[in-house]
């Protein structure tokens, strides 16, 4: 029996080589075995070094993907700051580039200024390799962006993956082969072990698996999907079969090269193999980007030909079939389709000219799932849907972009805008919310209720941003438009949000009054929901600030009892923030420390950059007076790095920059100027991850967001809700 190797002792590369002992990166565990491609790996591993820019280049399905991966997984050790994938196969937009890169790269970003510069600054002294795959829709823009950052990153390399180079000087082309006979002779072996349990190829099978890898060009996803095969057929059968699809098929696409044909024909070939059923649904599952869930999938493609009951079954058979891909993460069970076999479907779902009636159910998926997780917000479910909507994340983009394409529809991106407040301000996610917020108000919508509610969500966003001319500009909109409609909800959002911009533009009496009275109104309209306990906890700062500091903690252990009978968690961080700056100004050093601990841990797992860094600079001052100087000021510089991700430092008050500058003058009295500016500098190096270790040691790894529950719509399949059912203003 012919025995298959991965790597060997020539290439100098181990295949088993694991990531190095806490080095940082986000590549993917491989599912099953790299086969092959020795001389690519070691190519790729020579060139990354001398040159800065290497492009991996072939027609879709050859293996760029995975061997860039491989390739990155290999050469971890070289990059002090790690390896980062971004996959940019399920964006469509060039405008979203920079928000993709920027949210694996770096910080959540929160300020007004570009997440290219954010970009630029967070790279500038790192020595990391980026992995970006799949850009080929996107190539002027990707071009542009890796331009920009290879200038401003000296230690920064890039291995991409598509379709084409991207044309950028000093850039080095590798194009990708198919494999060669040997190499794809055991990819197809290790595939049909997977499936048909003691699969071997014997002398009496080798010809004609060299055949099929030979009529393949040795193009692995066609080799995996022909192995795929086996669970019915034998390899001669599989062979034989191949040879009618690809007759079939074949000159269907006049102009393109072979291999785009060969391809082609063996996802034809696929694809004729499927049911009708399967075939149907394999054409309206293209209309999702990156993962989606089962339910999402029984109502966006369920119909007559394709009743809810029976999809199951039909998901299962392309599973297994490797149409769809199979995996499980926070979020739950999801699926995805390969680019290329997405690209096979829409081609279908665009002959049937039915595609934008099923883009509008997914857009009215999407609409519904955002508006049960708005009011699931105000539960104990708040890790599960911070991990849900991240997980959707593509699929929303999709949706608010197809909201925005049409005039009739505006109002439908202006109410999701909104909508998606919770995770925009509690998930880290202020310059994107930004980004859709100011879009869709830019466009007429002819929907007060919808318009209003992005508004004062814009106004929100853009006071922590420390924008207060947009603030300022988009709160007073709402509350004059409100007042005239009557819409008593949205007026008193405004009027909160004013509350809050008084607050951080340091006018302690202005806020007082404004939050008091938004809070009266909250309460004669039955509001309650983790808005308005934030306005509680805003009004307790407020008060604090002038020293009021036993109405300050009444205000907050109120918070705290409403947050332990939902569950929220959210809210109850910044409550406690409050508690442990009274704790620190009674002298309970103790007591504060305690509650920051909490209160951090809990922005950490929620990715709340503004809540996690005004926690650090308290820890600080505490850590200061209890003697710990030096780990302060390492603390302070981890701040300060922080800091510009989300806008302006402190807000610029005063008042939120006294535990900073109090901070500042003791540990400099302890430990000298000198000594002091070396912590600082130690601590720039740090990122929230390495600042939260070190305030939470005895907790272990800092906590991250549980499996998700099913949130979804109800059994009837409908969409969970109606932007016009009560104006969409409620914020749950």
């Amino acid at each position: 029996m012919r025995r298959f190797t991965g790597p060997g002792p020539g290439s100098g590369l181990s295949p088993d080589r694991s990531r190095p002992p806490g080095r940082p990166g986000n590549l993917p565990a491989e599912l099953n075995r790299f086969v092959g491609r020795d001389d690519e790996l070691a190519d790729l591993a020579a060139r990354l070094g001398p040159d800065r820019l290497v492009t991996l280049t072939g027609m879709g399905g050859v293996g760029k993907s995975r061997l860039a991966a491989r390739a990155g997984a290999i050469l971890q050790d070289r990059f002090c700051d790690g390896v980062w994938l971004v996959e940019l196969a399920s964006l469509h937009e060039p405008h979203l580039l920079d928000h993709a890169v920027a949210e694996v790269l770096a910080p959540a970003d929160h300020s007004t200024r570009s997440p290219r510069s954010a970009l630029c600054d967070h790279l500038a002294d790192r020595e990391l390799l980026l992995v970006l795959d799949g850009f080929e829709h996107l190539v002027d823009a990707c071009a542009e962006l890796i331009t920009a950052l290879l200038r401003r990153a000296p230690g920064l390399r890039v291995l991409a993956a598509g379709r084409r180079p991207l044309g950028v000087p000093g850039e080095q082309v590798l194009p990708l082969p198919p494999m060669n006979a040997a190499d794809a002779a055991a990819l197809f072996a290790d595939r049909a072990a997977a499936v048909v349990a003691g699969f071997g190829v014997g002398p009496g099978d080798e010809d004609a698996v060299d055949e099929l890898c030979r009529r393949l060009d040795g193009i692995p996803l066609a080799l995996e999907l022909a192995a795929g095969r086996l669970r019915a057929l034998s390899v001669e059968q599989v062979l034989h079969r191949l040879d009618d699809r690809f007759r079939l098929l074949t000159g269907t696409t006049r102009g393109a090269p072979p291999r785009h044909q060969t391809l082609r024909c063996a996802i034809g070939w696929s694809h004729e193999l499927c049911t009708p059923q399967e075939r149907l649904l394999w054409a309206r599952l293209s209309v999702f980007a990156g993962q989606f869930d089962l339910e999402a999938a029984e109502y966006v493609c369920s119909g007559p030909e394709l009743p809810t009951e029976e999809l199951l079954d039909v998901v299962g058979e392309l599973v297994a079939q490797s149409v769809l891909v199979r995996e499980e993460n926070a979020a739950g069970v999801r699926y995805r389709m390969l680019d290329t076999v997405r690209a096979y479907g829409a081609d279908w779902l665009a002959a049937t000219g039915d595609g934008e009636r099923l883009r509008r159910r997914h857009r009215d998926w999407y609409l519904g799932l955002a508006t049960w997780c708005e009011l699931d917000w105000f539960s104990s479910r708040q890790a599960e849907i911070a991990a849900r909507i991240e997980a959707e994340l593509p699929n929303l983009r999709i949706a608010l972009e197809h909201s925005l394409e049409s005039a009739s529809d505006t109002h439908l991106g202006q109410y999701l805008a909104g909508t998606l407040w919770f995770y925009w301000v509690g998930c880290g996610r202020l310059a994107e919310g930004r980004h859709w917020l100011d879009r869709s108000l830019a466009l007429e919508g002819g929907h007060d209720e919808a318009r209003l509610k992005a508004l004062w969500v814009a106004g929100y966003v853009a006071v922590l941003q420390g924008d207060t001319v947009g603030a300022l500009g988009a709160l007073q909109e709402c509350r004059e438009e409100a007042e005239r409609t009557g819409n008593a909800t949205a007026a008193v959002y405004a009027l909160h949000r004013t509350g809050c911009l008084a607050l951080v533009c340091d006018d302690m009496p202005r806020a007082e009054e404004l939050l008091r009275g938004a809070l009266a109104r909250y309460h004669e309209i039955g509001e309650l929901n983790s808005n308005v306990l934030m306005g509680q906890v805003e009004l307790a700062m407020a008060v604090a600030f002038q020293g009021e500091l036993a109405d300050a903690v009444r205000l907050c252990q109120d918070v705290l009892e409403v947050c332990e009978d939902h569950g929220e968690r959210w809210a109850r961080a910044y409550a406690l923030f409050v508690l442990a700056y009274a704790a620190w100004s009674d002298g309970e050093a103790g007591r504060a420390r305690a509650l920051l601990e909490e209160c951090l841990g809990i922005h950490h797992a929620f990715r709340d950059l503004l809540g996690a860094v005004l926690a650090i600079e308290l820890v600080a001052l505490v850590m200061a007076g209890e003697g710990e100087a030096e780990e302060a000021a390492v603390l302070q510089g981890a701040a300060e790095r922080i800091w510009p991700s989300v806008g302006l430092p402190l807000f610029g008050s005063r008042y939120f920059s006294r535990p900073h500058a109090l901070c500042e003058q003791q540990a400099r009295r302890r430990l000298g100027d000198g000594r002091y500016e070396r912590a600082v500098r130690e601590g720039a190096r740090l990122d929230l991850d390495a600042a939260a270790a070190r305030i939470l040691p005895a907790r272990g790894p800092v906590p991250g967001p549980r499996r998700a529950v099913r949130i979804g719509s109800p059994v009837t399949h409908e969409p969970a809700a109606s932007p016009s059912a009560s104006g969409g203003e409620t914020a749950g």
